[in-house]
């Protein structure tokens, strides 16, 4: 059985040797831990070994680990960010606990973080989702409709539009993976050129990484690499 240490270690040798293949400093990507389906044991497990930043698919799960991990009198200080789906009747929880939202696609899921950030926290930083593949049933604002979403939550009180995420169609030729993370870079130097300073693009997993730093991913999202299978449901 692979240890964490192991995992965590392999792993970033993996992003470190596709930043070398594309030149890149391996301190502009940052590894998201994908925890989604783990339990706390397992996210202490890894944080001991010097993970930080955690993502969770699930608001009831968030909700859970977050208040587990998290409650005095020895909180463990995560980076805690939701990259699943958002209903609008669950933004509350969100707001009050994450430090990212990756999946922004709708101005009216904006507003309701915007609104229920507490004051007393940092801006939430987000980034947009954006269906890149164009796949019917996927999440995520249409390319051509990203531009119209990112000015309309630029202002917004409590966020901070920080970039792009997207889950490209699953591919295995590793050339064919590079081609939608490559529109995506493209769509947020468009964006760029209108105004905006977006700096993250969320982009790449446990089989597709190395395409995805080779096309400009500055956050990778690696779940199965770190914690092994997901368990069965």
């Amino acid at each position: 059985m692979t240890t964490p240490d192991h995992a965590l270690s392999t792993v970033r040798a993996r992003i470190e040797a596709a930043c070398r293949e594309a030149g890149r400093d391996p301190d502009t990507v940052r590894l998201l831990a994908v925890s989604k389906t783990r339990d706390a044991d397992e996210i202490r497990a890894l944080h001991a070994c010097g993970q930080s930043a955690f993502g969770e698919n699930y608001v009831p799960e968030l909700v859970d680990k977050y208040d587990a991990l998290e409650a005095p009198p020895a909180p463990l200080g995560l980076e805690w960010h939701f990259i699943g789906a958002l209903q609008g009747n669950k933004t509350r929880a969100v707001a009050e606990r994450a430090a990212w939202v990756h999946t922004v696609d709708r101005e009216r899921i904006a507003r309701r973080l915007s609104d229920q950030r507490p004051a007393g926290l940092p801006p939430l930083q987000v980034c947009l989702q954006v269906n890149i593949s164009e796949e019917p049933q996927k999440a995520g604002v249409a390319p051509a409709e990203a531009a119209t979403l990112a000015d309309a939550v630029r202002d917004l009180p409590g966020l901070e539009l920080r970039g792009l995420m997207a889950i490209p169609a699953a591919e295995d030729d590793p050339r064919r993976q590079r081609e939608p993370f490559a529109r995506l870079r493209a769509l947020r130097d468009t964006l760029n050129s209108q105004g905006h300073t977006l700096d993250t693009l969320s982009m790449g997993m446990s089989g597709d990484l190395e395409a995805a730093i080779l096309e400009g991913a500055t956050l990778v999202r690696v779940g199965t690499a770190l914690f092994g299978p997901r368990p069965p449901k």
